[in-house]
């Protein structure tokens, strides 16, 4: 008997294959002596459409929702059909004895491969590879340490709750909202929240008042000295700016406090992603999204880091044994000479590394046995393994070790404060220039300068006297970094504190999906980048108002999130969640139909609609600029300028057009395909005449 193996994409799977000594390429699969590799291409079955449940759904009504399905159904993705249809054909074959799950080793890839499994109904035995990255040997060894298949069920579980819920709650105030303002609309667990803490934010910055303050700073000749009294170093009365000055005009200064101090700062944890995408977009300008696609690259293509969806910055200690032969890796051109001295002594271990307490599904992103040739990266895989690497490094580097030296010069009575450093050891900063995660970034922190040869007691000619003047600053406008450290720790949000604190750790959505969310907000034109700000748009602004409060919070959200994990580790009732998510559904659905508010677009150009006559609106789309019908029930879509995509005519685009809107009722996933979707209408029209 042979066992049938499923990857979750081809390149993966012809790995996989290949390590196995499977070598008889098929349509769909390839087989060997002992298994049969064959790969889903992502999700082939997903959750029914609602008109598949009553085909009253076809059409958008208000008076229809909630749709709240008794049992949730499953349909073969109609695109890739005919790979589910190989998968089908290999689980019916009687030499099949059993089934090995090698998709993703997370919550996501649990899922892609057990819904395939329900729709053939498989009832054979089956297990799990769960390896952390695509090297022959870890491969090699995922198979000789396979697991029961039956040890992953509380994870599927988890994704069954995810996928449910999103179904539930998205599609239904989705309707609602589109249906109740004519607009379309569109608002999820995750998705909704993330967009009210960017509108919050404009909201404060738009509801901010500057004002006016002064910090006042002595020269005392080879350094400086910048006031501060008992509320900081900020003074918002001008009047007393100016006494302060002429009080302590011809005062000399004298040094009433010297204090050094040893300080050490440890090197920072390795990469989880979330702290990957936010270092990434700081220091390359990468999206999310950009970070996640490139990392993957590195994890499957050319295998030289580990699982790239993690939430941990540790690894466990069964990993110890293999970190020289990963240092022996990396040690090739700007790598070697940091790499060497590593090599040379025995590694010190501490638990910034190692903590078997703080791994879950996956250890810490980090390089693997695989020897690098830099030369068959592009630029971006270069640029972001430069980030892992050096980071992996640092962790093995001594502490930086400095003395701070902070002095306070006496001037008539009032304190001036002066801050020096003297590096003793660069410690991990020689490895990288990265700011330590813990370093102090407030305005008021004391600048750097050198301090050297002064002594408690000595007296300073003061050389000058000068007060400057500035404007309190509002709150900084999100960028990807800073929303991704907010989605990942939105307790700030949240003003229940028990609450707060028993979801810690758990944050708005999952490390997989944050960059998801991000782009999902700009595609559907609820924000916008505006250089490397995120930036609401009208659209985005009035939906935060019209959805439920709950909704918006992060609360909910939140605490969906460490319920799902509870469920994954054995510690939950998928019951229970789902039940409470239908409960707020209907809840959610019936504020929407009893909200007055009116929804008003704010970008109505001067350009008609080729079908009803209405003005179409103005949006961005991946393509450019795009116009739009106002009206839902219309649907049609064009480009700004000319006709990009080889219509022939804007009017038969138009027609097929309306064809396309009953098949594709998601309007963000019509939205985003407009292109594609249209040339492959127009195509068939052709062929049939």
């Amino acid at each position: 008997m042979k066992a049938l193996v499923l990857a979750e994409k081809p390149s993966v799977a012809r790995e996989i294959a290949r390590v196995l000594n499977c070598n008889a390429k098929n349509k769909g699969y390839i087989e060997g002596p002992k298994y049969v590799v064959t790969w889903a291409l992502g999700h082939l079955v997903t959750l029914a459409e609602p008109d598949d449940y009553d085909q009253k759904y076809k059409q958008w009504r208000l008076e229809d929702l909630p749709m709240l399905p008794e049992q949730m159904k499953l349909k073969v993705i109609g695109q890739t059909s005919s790979q589910f249809q190989v998968i089908r054909n290999l689980m019916k074959r009687p030499d099949i004895g059993e089934m090995v799950i090698a998709t993703d080793a997370g919550r996501e890839g649990e899922l892609v491969a057990r819904w395939i499994m329900k729709q053939n109904n498989w009832r054979k035995p089956f297990k799990r590879l769960w390896i952390s990255s695509q090297t022959d040997s870890a491969i090699r060894e995922g198979f000789a340490k396979i697991k029961p298949g039956v040890e992953y069920n509380n994870l599927y579980d988890a994704a069954v709750c995810r996928a449910e819920a999103d179904w539930l709650i998205g599609l239904n105030v989705t309707r609602a909202l589109t249906c109740k303002f004519n607009a379309q609309l569109t608002a999820g667990r995750v998705q909704t929240p993330t967009l009210a803490m960017i509108v919050q934010r404009e909201e404060e910055i738009k509801g901010f008042v500057p004002v006016d303050y002064w910090t006042i700073r002595a020269d005392f000749g080879d350094y400086f000295g910048d006031w501060r009294g008992k509320e900081g170093n900020r003074i918002f009365d001008h009047d007393r700016v100016e006494a302060l000055l002429s009080r302590l005009k011809g005062h000399p200064g004298k040094v009433s406090e010297l204090k050094r101090e040893n300080k050490s700062e440890p090197p920072p944890l390795c990469y989880d992603l979330t702290e990957l995408q936010r270092d990434a977009n700081r220091r390359l300008g990468f999206s999310a999204k950009q970070t996640l696609s490139v990392l993957q690259g590195l994890y499957e293509r050319h295998k030289l880091v580990t699982y790239p969806r993690t939430d941990s910055r540790y690894i466990t200690s069964d990993m110890v044994p293999t970190l020289p032969a990963r240092l022996k890796s990396i040690a090739v051109g700007a790598y070697a000479e940091l790499a060497r001295p590593l090599l040379e002594k025995t590694l010190s271990i501490t638990k910034r590394l190692v903590d078997n307490s703080k791994v879950s599904d996956h250890h810490a992103i980090i390089p693997t046995e695989q020897t690098v040739k830099l030369a068959q990266l592009d630029t971006d895989e270069k640029r972001l393994y430069d980030l892992i690497v050096r980071r992996f490094l640092a962790v093995f580097y001594p502490p930086y070790r400095y003395d701070q030296l902070t002095v306070v010069t006496a001037v008539g009575g009032e304190s001036f404060y002066s801050r020096g450093k003297v590096v003793k050891d660069k410690g991990w900063r020689a490895v990288t220039d990265n700011r330590s995660e813990r370093e102090d970034k407030k305005e008021e922190a004391l600048p750097e300068q050198t301090l050297s040869n002064l002594s408690k007691g000595e007296e300073r000619q003061v050389q000058s006297l000068k007060a400057n003047k500035a404007k309190t600053k509002p709150p900084a406008r999100y960028n990807e970094a800073t929303l991704l450290s907010a989605m990942e720790s939105p307790g700030k949000f949240i003003e229940d504190e028990e609450l707060r604190e028993s979801i810690k750790g758990s944050g708005l959505g999952t490390p997989a999906t944050r960059a998801d969310i991000i782009e999902k907000l700009l595609n559907t034109h609820y924000i916008e980048r505006n250089d490397k700000e995120l930036v609401p748009t009208s659209k985005g602004i009035q939906l935060v108002k019209l959805v439920a409060p709950e909704l918006r919070s992060p609360e909910l959200t939140a605490t969906w999130e460490q319920s799902l994990t509870d469920i994954a580790r054995g510690k939950g009732s998928k019951a229970k969640f789902i039940k409470g998510i239908r409960e707020t559904t209907v809840k959610l659905v019936k504020s929407v139909v009893a909200d007055d508010s009116v929804y008003k677009a704010d970008n109505v150009s001067k350009t008609k609609c080729p079908l009803c006559n209405k003005y179409l609106l103005l949006v961005k789309g991946k393509r450019g600029k795009m116009f739009v019908c106002q009206d839902r029930n219309c649907g049609h879509r064009q480009p700004e300028k000319e006709d990009r995509f080889g219509f022939g005519s804007s009017k038969r685009a138009s027609q097929v057009n309306q064809k396309l809107i009953a098949e594709y009722s998601d309007q963000d996933t019509f939205g985003s395909n407009l292109g594609d979707l249209l040339k492959k209408a127009l195509s068939e029209e052709d062929k049939s005449k």
